[in-house]
């Protein structure tokens, strides 16, 4: 079988090694990858830039794969059967796995990012990890994983119905962000640096209210708001500068959920947080129970991941075409890697 690996930023192997044995331990199941979506994790560990991150590593996370063999032990799927993988697990189940938080803490691994990830024709992976749907498509399987992220933030920030959401960053993860937030039936606003990106967030989430950053963003988001501001704003950027402007854009006695990351500190003015009585958090990968969620969801027909894929690319074609990712700017929303 094939398998492509990063070896270091900017520098892909491909090669070939033999079929995984069916010698499978208990609660193991070996699946064939037919899609995986490229996370903004997978662009930036190309460039170099990507926290939590050793070389060489077999990227990717966003995966739809098929069961092609179960252990006896395994009951939630059977061979056959197609799924979206929930790529985080616990070496140790530690303080924060034991309290119910399986998505953060000392021992949380990701498949492709601290072990290898899905760029491998086929896998050895925990069946517990995996979540099957007899009716969405593979592309839909693919997305469940950051629609997953959205969905965890959303929770994070406890938005209620009467709540002002400010969605920071249009790209994937704020997209499904915004879907989650609009389900919750509070009004929701995104704002970008990008007039392209904001445009594609209208037409994939009917979103009402847009921003564009500017030198009198604040401004701005006062106007839209008749002098309010937004009760909870969540930053899925990854830039320090926005994650730091946020502290202007809440509302007095609002919340703060930082999405991404970057490498770096975020230092913030400790009276002006206090005068304001903010809540910060940080939001870190997602929880099983959201993956049966939003399945649910998208076979519902309440949410359509579909509409965030803007670009495709060929497994066997990664080393040579990759790169060509950075080169579309804010065209581009989601790729798929087709096997």
């Amino acid at each position: 079988m094939k398998i492509i690996r990063l070896e270091k930023p900017g520098v892909w192997k491909s090669y070939s090694k033999e079929f995984p044995g069916r010698d499978l331990q208990p609660g193991e199941a070996l699946v064939k990858v037919h899609k995986m979506g490229v996370c903004g994790t997978d662009l930036h560990a190309f460039k170099g830039n990507q926290p939590f991150f050793e070389y060489p590593r077999i990227l990717g996370h966003e995966l739809a794969v098929e069961v092609l063999e179960i252990s006896a032990e395994v009951s939630n799927v059977k061979v056959g059967d197609r799924c979206s993988v929930e790529p985080y697990y616990n070496e140790k189940i530690g303080q924060a796995a034991r309290r119910g938080k399986t998505n953060c803490g000392d021992y949380l691994r990701v498949f492709g990012v601290h072990v290898d990830g899905g760029m491998q024709e086929v896998m050895k992976i925990p069946a517990k990890k995996l979540h099957p749907s007899d009716t969405l498509s593979n592309d839909q399987l693919a997305m469940i994983e950051p629609l997953a992220i959205g969905c965890h933030a959303v929770d994070r920030a406890e938005v209620k119905q009467d709540d002002i959401v400010l969605v920071i960053g249009a790209g994937p993860i704020g997209l499904g962000t915004i879907q989650f937030a609009q389900l919750t039936g509070a009004r929701v606003i995104t704002m970008d640096i990008d007039a392209n990106k904001l445009k594609k967030a209208q037409e994939i989430t009917q979103v009402k209210d847009t921003l564009l950053v500017s030198d009198h963003i604040e401004e701005d988001l006062e106007e839209l708001l008749a002098g309010d501001l937004p009760t909870i704003v969540l930053d899925a950027t990854g830039s320090p500068k926005s994650m730091l402007n946020t502290f202007k854009y809440v509302s007095a006695g609002g919340t703060i959920v930082f999405i991404g990351l970057f490498q770096g500190d975020i230092v913030f003015n400790d009276p002006y947080f206090h005068k304001k009585e903010l809540t910060l958090k940080a939001s870190r990968a997602a929880l099983s129970t959201d993956f049966n969620r939003i399945i649910k969801l998208i076979e519902a027909g309440k949410i359509n991941p579909e509409t965030f894929i803007t670009h495709r690319m060929n497994f066997d074609d990664v080393p040579t075409k990759f790169e060509e990712l950075y080169d579309y700017g804010g065209a581009l929303i989601k790729a798929i890697i087709d096997y």
